[in-house]
């Protein structure tokens, strides 16, 4: 479940950057905001800027490019006044632009920042599409997506005197993310009996608040609930649960694919997810 608000002490909450107030981003700042925290976050689009300031984020309008410089005035204040950065940018196509060149010039604007812990939002497309259960010493770069997700991975984690911990989400679900919309009315689809690798929002924000609160040395987590149903079994439920044309899949001599396991962050933390279920879960979607 989500952490509990904090006791009343007389220590000052850290003050956290979030790099990306979006669909996790905005979430997370605002359960923050309401356990004391100080927050600071970004965004693209100058017409969400309205909606960051009335849940009392610090807002600022900021756009990653490669020429973007590392004295940049807004990264400057971001990274001056926070103790904290959850780094959440997705690598979705950015015109061409590659990943890792988005992200260096912030990593450059670290070497003289206050940031002293670094939350970096990965993902579990590093693993590899194999039929065994995916632990973090599994990652491979194969694909060029996954190749690039690894090396900004490594980008963060090797910068001197900060702490990063790269927790890499399993697929996201939660509103505005109903898996019964991912797959629906489309038909003979491969990997029926692959398993499913999900994580709720709430999960995704109760995560990270238990390491902003809690921090631990630099280390990697997967971040997944813990059944997995197959795909051919999840994927028409969902549909069927919006009133949408469930999804069909082929019969194939292959079976089997990927599980993701978080035990290693669960052992870690103490955390317990609340979406452990994720048929259940999508009564939360």
């Amino acid at each position: 479940m989500l952490p509990s608000p904090s006791p009343t002490s007389a220590v000052t909450p850290p003050t956290i950057a979030i790099l990306g107030c979006g669909w996790l981003g905005l979430p997370l700042a605002k359960h923050l905001l309401a356990h004391g925290y100080q927050v600071i976050g970004t965004t693209t689009s100058p017409e969400r800027l309205p909606l960051l300031q009335e849940a009392g984020i610090s807002a600022h309008l900021l756009q990653l490019s490669p020429t973007l410089s590392a004295t940049d005035s807004t990264l400057n204040r971001l990274f001056s006044e926070a103790d904290t950065l959850v780094l959440n940018v997705p690598p979705k196509s950015r015109q061409g632009i590659p990943y890792l060149d988005l992200l260096r010039p912030v990593a450059a604007a670290m070497v003289h920042s206050r940031i002293r812990q670094i939350l970096f939002v990965s993902s579990t497309g590093v693993y590899p599409d194999a039929n065994h259960t995916m632990t973090e010493a599994d990652a491979v770069a194969a694909a060029d997506a996954a190749s690039e997700m690894l090396q900004a991975e490594a980008l963060f984690q090797n910068l001197p005197g900060i702490n990063t911990t790269v927790i890499r989400m399993a697929g996201l679900m939660g509103p505005g993310r109903a898996p019964g919309r991912f797959l629906a009315g489309r038909q003979q689809l491969p990997q029926g009996t692959a398993p499913v690798n999900l994580i709720h929002l709430d999960d995704c924000v109760g995560v990270l608040h238990t390491l902003i609160e809690n921090p631990l040395p630099a280390q990697t987590f997967n971040a997944c609930a813990a059944q997995h149903p197959l795909r051919q079994e999840f994927y028409p439920l969902a549909a069927q649960k919006l009133g949408l044309e469930p999804p069909t899949f082929a019969a194939e001599m292959q079976v089997g694919g990927k599980t993701i396991s978080s035990s290693k962050l669960r052992a870690a933390t103490g955390y317990r997810f609340r979406h452990d279920d994720v048929v259940a879960a999508l009564a939360f979607c």
